[in-house]
């Protein structure tokens, strides 16, 4: 099953979203959690993750977009 696409444009920069999964993982890594609160942080990482890479879709569209009219 997979995640929900994000927003069109999410609420979240991408400077915010990269910490915040930074931090997901520094959790996930640290351990000592409940599998429900494992699976909630998965779960949110995925989200962040897909923020993150529509931002960096953005940005390479917006490169190649800048490219095409030099």
């Amino acid at each position: 099953m997979s995640t929900p696409e994000p927003a069109a444009e999410p609420t979240q920069t991408y400077e915010q979203a990269r910490e915040e999964l930074a931090d997901v993982v520094r959790k996930l890594e640290a351990g000592g959690l409940t599998l429900e609160e494992s699976l909630g942080l998965w779960e949110r990482g995925e989200q962040l993750a897909e923020i993150c890479q529509h931002w960096l879709d953005r940005a390479r569209e917006r490169l190649a977009a800048t490219s095409a009219d030099a």
